[in-house]
């Protein structure tokens, strides 16, 4: 995530099943109008402080994770008050009422979370809390998670005959690194123009290419 401090331009960020917790690197993204956060392991709604700072900020999915705690009332609530110009939250659109009801139900946020140690860019208590996930959660894998990524970026879904022709015999782990590799390059390539779009079309033929005919040597 904290290749969003170089993506100031960016517009939609979808970093679902990724297992962050740390907000801080998105508020420098002014222009960010979709964030799609969901079952990430963000822990404290204080991570909404820096969101506070995006003026065009419309749609946020922050569903499944541990911040949304018990009580879905107070969560909303809380997510609103702090976050008024938001139009949709959790795939729900937001309500007026809603809007008035979050300034007397919800928390305002006045300061930023207290920061972990961190070292090398990843937080040691977001390392730590990977190693002790259940391996379960840790290899989830599924062609409906790969889907649900492709629609936040509003991509046409893999069907599933073809999704199991390029994950043959793979483990669930490699498979979810995929994803993420994938989804990554597409929200980058949105900040490309023209030229760079050409540059990695001609790379990406040159690597099918490669693939095709190691495939006919195995052959």
């Amino acid at each position: 995530i904290s290749i969003c401090r170089d993506l100031p331009n960016i517009e939609v960020i979808t970093f679902s099943v990724n297992g962050i917790s740390d907000l801080e690197p998105l508020h420098q993204c002014q222009n960010l109008s979709e964030l799609y956060l969901r079952k990430n392991n963000i822990t404290s709604l204080e991570e909404l402080f820096y969101l506070k700072t995006l003026p065009r900020l419309r749609v946020l999915w922050l569903a499944e994770n541990p911040c949304c705690g018990p009580d879905p009332h107070r969560y909303r609530m809380t997510v609103l008050r702090n976050l008024p110009s938001l139009q949709k939250l959790d795939n729900q659109a937001v309500t007026e009422e809603e809007l008035s009801q979050a300034l007397v139900d919800g928390v305002e946020i006045t300061a930023p979370p207290a920061r972990r140690s961190v070292e090398n860019g990843w937080s040691a208590s977001s390392a730590a809390g990977s190693a002790t996930e259940p391996e379960s959660e840790l290899l989830s894998c599924s062609l409906e998670e790969t889907n649900r990524t492709q629609e936040e970026l509003d991509i046409k879904p893999v069907p599933r005959d073809k999704y199991s022709s390029f994950c043959p015999q793979e483990t669930d782990c490699s498979c979810k690194k995929r994803n993420n590799v994938l989804s990554a390059i597409l929200l980058l390539m949105k900040e490309l123009d023209a030229e760079g779009l050409e540059i990695i079309q001609q790379t990406v033929a040159r690597r099918l290419q490669a693939f095709q005919k190691k495939e006919l040597q195995e052959e």
